[in-house]
């Protein structure tokens, strides 16, 4: 029997308490198929780890992790750590550590889920962002100088690299074809007069190389307002890692809401492992009282799930989630309901069948 070998770091706030129910549905579905299983450790690692180590994860948290097939992530942040500590102590270390260079991020509107944008149809949003997610703005590169003097100065540096950007083109390019899909790349090469100008460079140059995939490419502010008045014209997205960010937060808004956004973090080549994770916030203001939507962690337990070759199963997985949508009976407050999040849970886990 196959078997997944899965780091779960349920992180902070409503992180366990969603992540629990990503287990207990990727659980569900092993059982279903009876020829592959999973096996589940967890890491403590989060803001509460850093209060009390003054770190976010074991000094050797990233040897650790390397052994795992994938990685299983809840949320991260807490009142009292910085956002900036919590982030690149956890996620941002594990997904530059790992080459994790592929951040897949879905936006579609599913049966059942709202949308805030009037004579909208379910089909007009059903886009995926294909993120650069190892270099551009989220680096790390810059300075700090002259600090605490009236002539302070910070630097905070984008770095785009050739190798960089061709092979997360050559990614989207290869999904584009795959799936039969446009590709856009959104960039601002117009006022960004280096990194975007090179950007839309070598977009120009990775496009020869697929003649057959239909391209357009838009400015991030232009995409922005598209995204809104016509979702229809973006099918497979191509950006940077700052845009990718900033734009699958806008689909998320026009898509259902955070409660049922997810991310993929990929390790094409398969050297390292994959992380997954639903892409809202700890939101500790409501840690504790199972009312958090765990329909985005579901998302990217099926994301794990295509990952792992098992598609019909991930696949299922959303029609499952668009059944408990469309029914309205099983819905946490967020999206209208009275559901706790296990009952959710347990809606999405009745329903699978093989």
């Amino acid at each position: 029997m196959q078997v997944h070998k899965i780091a779960v770091i349920p992180g902070d706030g409503i992180g366990p308490e969603v992540i629990s129910e990503g287990c207990k549905v990727l659980e569900r579905v092993a059982r279903l198929d009876g020829g592959f299983r999973f096996e589940f450790t967890t890491f403590p690692w989060g803001c509460e780890y850093y209060l009390k180590n003054g770190r976010m994860m074991a000094e050797n948290g990233i040897e650790q992790l390397s052994g795992f097939d994938a990685i299983f992530l809840g949320a991260v942040g807490f009142p009292g750590v910085p956002d900036h500590v919590s982030l690149w102590g956890l996620l941002l270390t594990i997904r530059k550590s790992f080459d994790q260079y592929v951040n897949l991020r879905p936006v579609k509107l599913l049966r059942g889920a709202p949308c805030p944008l009037k004579d909208v149809r379910r089909e007009d949003i059903d886009m995926v962002f294909v993120r650069e997610n190892s270099e551009g703005e989220y680096a790390g590169s810059g300075s700090w100088l002259y600090r605490d003097t009236p002539h302070e100065v910070v630097l905070q540096n984008g770095v785009f690299s050739r190798h960089g950007c061709e092979r997360i083109m050559r990614y989207a390019f290869e999904l584009a074809r795959r799936e039969q899909k446009t590709l856009t790349s959104v960039s601002k090469g117009n006022a960004l007069n280096y990194s975007m100008v090179f950007w839309d460079q070598i977009f120009a140059e990775v496009s020869r190389e697929y003649p057959d995939v239909k391209t357009a490419s838009y400015l991030v502010d232009a995409a922005s307002m598209m995204m809104v008045k016509r979702p229809e014209a973006f099918e497979v997205v191509v950006t940077s890692n700052l845009f990718g960010d900033i734009l699958t937060d806008l689909g998320a808004a026009i898509a259902g809401g955070m409660g049922l956004a997810a991310g993929a973090n990929i390790n094409p080549e398969r050297k390292y492992p994959s992380m997954f994770e639903p892409i809202h916030g700890s939101a500790p203001d409501i840690a504790g009282r199972q009312t958090a939507n765990p329909l985005a962690t579901v998302w990217a337990a099926s994301q794990m799930l295509d990952f792992f070759h098992h598609e019909d199963w991930g696949n299922q997985l959303l029609d499952v989630m668009e059944d408990v949508l469309t029914e309205g009976k099983v819905l946490t407050p967020d999206m209208g309901g009275t559901a706790t999040t296990a009952q959710v849970g347990d809606a999405i886990v009745s329903r699978l069948s093989r």
